[in-house]
Formats: C-alpha cells, sequence, structure tokens
C-alpha cells in the first residue's frame, strides 16, 4: 500500500534548507514490495558533505545551542518526542513502506524513536559534574564540553528508530550534527528537518546529507571538521571507516555485524524458548543485528526442539508489510534479497533445511522469503559462520556446558547472547563465558535504555546507552583551581 502524499523529491536539508546537490546527482530510492523507484533522492558528495559540516560547525561556534543550559536543551528534545509520537502512524507507513517491515513492528520504532528523545533529554538535565576538593590547596572540577560537529551514519534496518538513538544524545549533549541515512532507506529521514524547526531546534544544529555510502559517507568520515563518526553497520564498512578514521584521530562508536547465539539447556522452559528464540530471529524480517540466528540445543530435548520449532516456524504469516496480519514481510532490496537467497542456497548443501527455504507460493513478486530453519549444522558450515541478516536460523546441537560455550564463541562475532535454563548457578557461568557485549537470560532482546549497547570481537567498538553515550558526544575537561598559597620551586632565583 503506498502511502498517501509520498514525495516524489528527497532533498538534502542544510543549514535549514531543502537543497539539491550541488553536482544535481541524484539516484532512484525504491519499495520493497515492487521494487519500482518511487522517487529520487540528491546523491551527496564531497562538496555537499562540506557545506553540511560548515552549516554544523558554524552553528556549533555561533549558535546557542552549545551554550544552552541542560533544560533548555531538554525541553527542545520533548517537544521533538511530542512530534514524533504526534505523527507516529505516519511515520510507520513510510518506514513500513520503505523497509518491508511490518506495520506493526515499525510502529513499535516509531514509539521507540520518541522514547529515545524522552530518555536523553531527562538525563542531560540529571547529568553531573564532578569536583575534588584538596584541602587548603585546590578545587578541581570537571566541565562538560560538546566535541563539536557529530557525523551520524546510519543503517536501513529500522532507520528512523537508530536515526534517533544517534540524533538524541548528541544534540543532548550540545552537538551539531550531519547524518548521513542508508541509501536503501532515505525516505522517513526526510520527516527529520521539520521536526527539528518545528520543536524550536536553532537552524544549522541538524543537517541532512543522502548519498551512497562510498561517496557522502566515506566524504563525513574523512572531513577533519567532523571529531566523531558514529556508525551502525556490517563489519566490513566498520573497518575501512576505522582506517579512513584514523589519519584525524577521530573518536569512533561504530555498532557492527553480529550472529548472535541462543543457548537453549535441557531444564529451559522449552515453550517460552521456542516463542522467544522465533521472535528473536524473524521479527524484523531478520535484519537485526542481534537477532539469535545460531540456536544451540542440548541433545536430550534437540530432536523435540527442532520440530516444534520448525512447525512454528511453517505458520509464521509472511504478507504484504501494511498488513497488520504480517509478522515478516519483504526483505529491503533485491541485492540484499538476493545475498540472502545465495546464504540459504549455500545452507542446502551444508545442512538439514526443516522449513522454508524458498518464496512463499503466494507471493511471486517482491522481496519475500519463508522463514527458513536449518537443523544439523555443523560449526564448519558458512550458515553457521557468517552475518546472513535475513529470516534464516541454524540450529545445532550439544552435549555439554563446556562445548555449549564453546560453540557460541566459535565465530568472529560478539554482539548478543542469549540463554535459557532454570538453573541460577548454569545461568550465570555460562552467560558470564559468552563471548558478547550483551546476554539475555530467559528473555529476549529486551533494552533499558539506561544500559550499555555494544558489541566486541567483529561486533563493534565502544558502547553507547545511558551516560556512555553522552561520554562520546562530550569530552571532560578538568580545572584545577588554587585555593591556597601554591609553592613554586624557584628555578633561576639565585
Amino acid at each position: 500500500m503506498t502511502p498517501e502524499n509520498l514525495p516524489k523529491f528527497l532533498p538534502h536539508f542544510i543549514g535549514g534548507e531543502e537543497v539539491e546537490s550541488l553536482s544535481g546527482e541524484t539516484f532512484d530510492v525504491a519499495d520493497p514490495v515492487s521494487n519500482q523507484p518511487y522517487a529520487t533522492a540528491a546523491a551527496g558528495q564531497k562538496a555537499d558533505i562540506d557545506r553540511a559540516v560548515r552549516a554544523a560547525r558554524d552553528a556549533f561556534v555561533g549558535g546557542p545551542w552549545p551554550s544552552m543550559t541542560a533544560r533548555a536543551r531538554a525541553r527542545v528534545l520533548n517537544n521533538i518526542a511530542d512530534a514524533v509520537e504526534a505523527q507516529g502512524d505516519r511515520l510507520a507507513a513510510l518506514e513500513t513502506f520503505d523497509t518491508g517491515l511490518p506495520i506493526t513492528q515499525a510502529l513499535g520504532q516509531a514509539r521507540r524513536a520518541a522514547e529515545n528523545f524522552r530518555f536523553f533529554a531527562d538525563l542531560i538535565v540529571v547529568l553531573d559534574e564532578n569536583a575534588y576538593r584538596v584541602p587548603g590547596a585546590q578545587l578541581n572540577y570537571v566541565v562538560r564540553k560538546p566535541v563539536g560537529v557529530a557525523g551520524l551514519i546510519t543503517p536501513w534496518n529500522t532507520p528512523f528508530m537508530l536515526e534517533s538513538w544517534k540524533l538524541a544524545p548528541a544534540l543532548a549533549s550540545g552537538c551539531t550534527v550531519v547524518l548521513k541515512p542508508a541509501e536503501f532507506t532515505p525516505l522517513s529521514a526526510s520527516l527529520w528537518g521539520k521536526i527539528f524547526a518545528d520543536a524550536g531546534l536553532p537552524t544549522g544544529v541538524f543537517n541532512l546529507v543522502n548519498g551512497i555510502g562510498e561517496q557522502a559517507g566515506q566524504a563525513l568520515v574523512e572531513h577533519p571538521g567532523v571529531p566523531r563518526i558514529s556508525f551502525t553497520g556490517e563489519t566490513t564498512t566498520g573497518q575501512v571507516i576505522m582506517r579512513t578514521a584514523a589519519d584525524n584521530l577521530k573518536g569512533l562508536s561504530m555498532e557492527l555485524g553480529g550472529k548472535s547465539p541462543v543457548v537453549v539447556f535441557a531444564d529451559a522452559d522449552l515453550d517460552a524458548a521456542i516463542d522467544s528464540s522465533l521472535f528473536g530471529v524473524f521479527s524484523l524480517n531478520g535484519e537485526r543485528c542481534t537477532a539469535g540466528s545460531r540456536i544451540l540445543v542440548e541433545r536430550s530435548i534437540y530432536d523435540d526442539f527442532v520440530s516444534r520449532y520448525a512447525a512454528r516456524a511453517e505458520k509464521i504469516a509472511v504478507g504484504s508489510p501494511a498488513d497488520r496480519a504480517t509478522e515478516v514481510g519483504a526483505l529491503v532490496h533485491p541485492e540484499h534479497y538476493a545475498k540472502v537467497m545465495s546464504y540459504v542456497e549455500i545452507g542446502k548443501t551444508e545442512a538439514r533445511l526443516v522449513a522454508g527455504g524458498s518464496r512463499p507460493a503466494h507471493l511471486p513478486d517482491g522481496n519475500y522469503l519463508s522463514p527458513t530453519v536449518f537443523a544439523d549444522v555443523p560449526p564448519t558450515a558458512r550458515i553457521f559462520q557468517e552475518e546472513i541478516f535475513g529470516p534464516v536460523v541454524a540450529i545445532t546441537p550439544f552435549d555439554t556446558d563446556e562445548e555449549a560455550i564453546s560453540l557460541a564463541n566459535d565465530v568472529k562475532y560478539g554482539l548478543a547472547g542469549y540463554v535459557w535454563t532454570e538453573s541460577l548457578r548454569r545461568a550465570h557461568r555460562v552467560s558470564s563465558s559468552i563471548d558478547a557485549g550483551m546476554v539475555w537470560v530467559n528473555s529476549h532482546n529486551i533494552r533499558d535504555l539506561r544500559t550499555p549497547f555494544g558489541g566486541v570481537k567483529a561486533s563493534g567498538v565502544g558502547h553507547e546507552g545511558g551516560h556512555r553515550s553522552i561520554d562520546f558526544y562530550t569530552h571532560e575537561q578538568i580545572i584545577h583551581l588554587a585555593t591556597g598559597d601554591v609553592h613554586t620551586p624557584r628555578f633561576g632565583g639565585k
């Protein structure tokens, strides 16, 4: 279903104005159901990034935003949250149309986007700055200062929510920003300019440049006027960004790929584990970094688990993203669809296919794939080792706790992990033994915004969430104030 009043052109937003690329270049944007272009977008180049950075820098140096009180900035952030909530239905409709996410899940992402702004509005007001007193000698106090222009590069899965996850703390900290949204899904990002202007954000604080990653994204990472880069995306792109950012010693926060294990022990609540692991890999069309895409099951319950899991996967509703009954929609883009389908074919040579594995018969067009389940997957298999980022899951048996831990850690990624057991002792031991930035016990991915978010190994650099996000977008300056006479050795006094 095509949303009403769909824009035909998606411009940049620089210095408070919608503008075309200086070169006039554009690129087509297609929806994942028809795979037909519905709009063109301005294709940003180095010159457009430079224009956006200069606008952001002018707003940082000469504008009021960095020096406003925390309470004043918080009022603007709450205004932004109000605006996002007020147009949640419209936002979700655009997101669903552009990404292929089921509408019910897109509505949830819209609510989370508003909550991100409210959370950081609250946090910035109560954030403290430390002081250290040396009696009779010094008062040492910490001043937290925004770093300047932040470059934000966001992915194509749940784009609006993930943009808010970066925008809210950057703005709360007093930074100005340049956002480069993913080229596959730039539609919902086009709403930010008006939302921010109506909320009272000063001109130039927010800037947006559309474009291809290798052009606009690279130019943003290379720009010497951008001291911070926050990136969410795949690991190989993160490696390129790290190499490029090294020339200017930029601060980096990167949440990268994942191949997260779900470890199910024989004493687990099997019904709950099946519910959670199905949702954890097939929600958001499987296009989620924290997806539990490797399920490790204790051998005594393995056959029962596989049978029940496959039967449930076959019943998942695949259909139009705009249909509220849909549980899995269309994958984001033909290129990505082809990649996921190639892994399905690889999997058929490596393991036993027990569900899915092909396009649903009732959906002859669009980027649709039935939820796909492979069993008896050896740890050497590519579908065990490599991130697929689609509705595909690998199930592998284990015999001992030690084997489960070894299998969980036998990949290059380390973003998330999930453990299912009724044993408190085992839960603590196994969870702490998994090489991952985040582990959930007897639960899927439910996040408190105060907690750190990030991965280890090939899954990222740094953590965000709560005060860690503010730490990233600010630097702490220590002021040493003498409160008494200071003894100084007299060099050259003779």
